[in-house]
């Protein structure tokens, strides 16, 4: 089932992010995690497919089969194409469609540190051009609230982004942010550009200090400031910090609905505990809006 048609179903998307583990250790050791993420009901879950220019194409294929056949909840796997010539995306593609994959997130993917890319594409809305011509995959791509770091301004991110969707992208997941205003503004933004797909928030709690540092490198997130007084209160109190970043998280969901977003992409981190403290804070809201519209 391709994942737009779980948007013109619902009001409010609820999905989650989780990563594959590590090549040396063996699948089954997230099995556990799996089990418990589904037991929270997610709409749809997204595999990554490796930070800092890594692959983990493979294990990316294979988790999202496991998703979809074993635990029976609709999956999305990630797919970079910087580093990637034509025929290894074409093979990247049949596997995905023979393991009964229907959805795919289009990225560029980062850049590798050691070199120049290397692949036939140096942008997502080529990746998605070439997707749209070789299946019928359903495709999502990413979008930046507070802009990508490699480009010069907001409004030039949207440009971009909105080429992506014009060569077929069906929605969009931001990146982590910190500030609901920020996703408003751009929101508001991208609809004066003539994109009209849906936006899911992507969420993510920070719940100890090693995250602090990663979404930095990664992102350049804006710290609103009464998010750095939990951080500068809590960091040495692990227990205290990882709750207030709960509640921290939950505060951004609640107005998000309220303001009604499209959907909530929670990057888990493959914590199912956070992430079901979450979904049991808000779930009534969501349950809620979507009756509405059944109804």
């Amino acid at each position: 089932m391709k994942i737009k048609s779980i948007f013109d179903e619902k009001e409010v998307v609820f999905s989650l992010e989780v990563f594959p583990p590590r090549a040396d250790v063996p699948i089954e050791n997230i099995y556990q995690t799996l089990e418990e993420l589904k037991d929270i009901d997610p709409d749809y879950i997204s595999v990554t497919y490796g930070a800092g220019g890594g692959v983990h194409k493979n294990r990316t294929c294979e988790l999202s089969s496991i998703i979809k056949e074993k635990y029976k909840v609709e999956a999305l796997a990630h797919l970079t194409c910087i580093n990637s010539d034509q025929r290894t995306l074409n093979k990247i593609l049949a596997r995905l469609k023979a393991k009964n994959i229907d959805n795919v997130l289009a990225l560029r993917g980062d850049k590798p540190v050691d070199g120049d890319p290397l692949g036939d594409y140096n942008y997502a809305y080529q990746l998605v051009e070439h997707i749209k011509q070789q299946t019928n995959f359903g495709i999502a791509a990413a979008c930046y609230p507070e802009g990508h770091l490699e480009t010069e301004s907001l409004d030039q991110d949207i440009e971009y982004l909105k080429q992506k969707v014009d060569y077929g992208v069906d929605y969009l997941i931001s990146q982590m942010f910190f500030d609901n205003s920020l996703f408003y503004k751009f929101r508001d933004k991208v609809e004066e550009k003539g994109i009209n797909v849906p936006i899911e928030a992507g969420i993510m709690p920070v719940i100890n200090k090693k995250q602090v540092g990663r979404i930095i490198e990664l992102s350049d997130a804006y710290f609103p400031d009464k998010f750095q007084k939990i951080l500068d209160k809590y960091e040495d109190n692990p227990e205290a910090l990882r709750d207030a970043g709960i509640a921290y998280a939950v505060e951004q969901i609640v107005d998000l609905i309220s303001s009604e977003v499209d959907g909530i992409h929670l990057y888990t981190m493959n914590n199912p505990y956070v992430a079901r403290r979450i979904k049991e804070a808000v779930g009534s809201l969501i349950t809620h809006i979507n009756g509405k519209k059944v109804g």
